[in-house]
């Protein structure tokens, strides 16, 4: 976004109701117990909240195998956030070149913000709705979509309230890195750009072998253009794809709600906070799962740097053939992509195994009757 942009070039000495339709049916299912076992109120916390949250994450890994169909998800998701670097990297040169004014600069970063989460939240009610509808056959991703379009209005606003939460986010979390005083600068490590710019220039995510990637301004001396998206307009996506996904994990439940249960968006916000408050640690756990199968493969990384000698090209002699790493880095990318977005789609599948299961709980809370003699 473009507050991450300004704190970039600083950085960087740049210039300036209806029946409810149960997901039960898709066949998604906890492996390692019923939905309802635990606590009777499905608090947080209970028995078996470790097992729901690892069978969550099993489940949607089985269900994705068992429907190749939803890797239409993972595909169409990835070029999304592939058109929001284009569009970071068509901002940033814009700032550049032609100077707009700050309320130019910010509507503009929003509105690239919206349309990628109305994308994003599009597709993610098309694939509750198409993994709810399955019965016998595989769920239809495309089915899903049309089924979505139902609720366009909804997932409209809510896109818009997500886009509006998600610059302020950043906002904040920006500004309070920058913000440090001199004896607390050491926090940096963790801010937004910092990470990410000392990883970027690393190989094998520096796959050009280029010492100057962020010390000089693509487009000019010669440089192409496609340096404004790899690696400006790619690190401003990383920031942004962050923020959005925090906004998923908190708030897990409002799609599902609105286009399996139609409810409102007033009622499908209130109803997944509550859902939250009961089964937060399921959701933690299950986003534990996933993240650190992300990391693992992100952590290889270490592994192609200690095999080919190459840590960072500012402060290593290369003395490998240069094409060789070059084509690894590329392909070690790629799969990095790749899994992130599938780890993605099952984090997608498992919200709605989630909701299915503190649904269930909810419904079954109520006094069991009296076994028959």
């Amino acid at each position: 976004m473009h507050i991450i942009s300004v704190i970039a070039d600083q950085w960087l000495g740049l210039c300036p109701k209806a029946p409810v339709v149960h997901a039960s049916q898709a066949g998604i299912g906890n492996p390692f117990e019923s939905a309802h076992d635990g606590s009777p109120d499905g608090g947080a916390g209970g028995p078996g909240t470790i097992q729901r949250g690892i069978g969550a994450a099993l489940s949607g890994t089985k269900t994705l195998a068992q429907n190749r169909q939803l890797l239409w998800f993972t595909l169409l998701a990835g070029l999304v956030l592939a058109g929001n670097a284009i569009g970071q990297a068509a901002l940033r040169y814009i700032g550049r070149t032609l100077q707009p004014d700050l309320i130019v600069r910010y509507s503009l970063d929003f509105l690239l913000g919206f349309a990628t989460l109305f994308c994003l939240v599009f597709l993610l009610a098309g694939l509750f709705m198409s993994i709810s509808s399955k019965k016998e056959s595989s769920a239809s991703f495309f089915e899903g979509l049309t089924g979505a379009k139902k609720y366009i209005k909804a997932i409209f606003v809510w896109s818009l309230i997500l886009a509006l939460a998600a610059i302020l986010l950043t906002y904040i979390w920006s500004h309070f890195f920058y913000g440090l005083p001199p004896e607390l600068r050491f926090l940096n490590i963790f801010g937004p750009f910092q990470f990410i710019a000392s990883t970027i220039t690393q190989f094998p995510f520096n796959w050009t072998l280029d010492w100057a990637m962020l010390t000089e301004i693509p487009g000019y001396g010669g440089r192409s253009l496609l340096l404004w998206i790899y690696p400006f307009g790619f690190m401003e996506t990383l920031q942004f794809s962050a923020i959005t996904l925090l906004l998923f994990v908190l708030t897990p439940f409002v799609v599902p709600l609105v286009v399996l249960e139609q409810k409102t968006l007033q009622e499908a916000v209130v109803g997944s906070f509550a859902m939250m408050k009961k089964i937060w640690a399921e959701v933690a756990i299950c986003a534990l799962i996933l993240g650190i199968i992300v990391s693992g493969v992100f952590l290889t990384h270490l592994l192609i740097q200690a095999v080919s000698g190459i840590i960072s090209p500012y402060q290593t002699v290369i003395f490998h053939p240069p094409g060789t790493w070059i084509a690894l880095a590329l392909l070690y990318n790629i799969a990095l992509l790749i899994i992130a977005f599938v780890v993605a789609t099952i984090g997608g599948i498992a919200a709605l195994d989630l909701y299915t299961s503190a649904k269930s709980r909810r419904f079954t809370g109520s006094p069991e009757p009296e076994p028959q003699s």
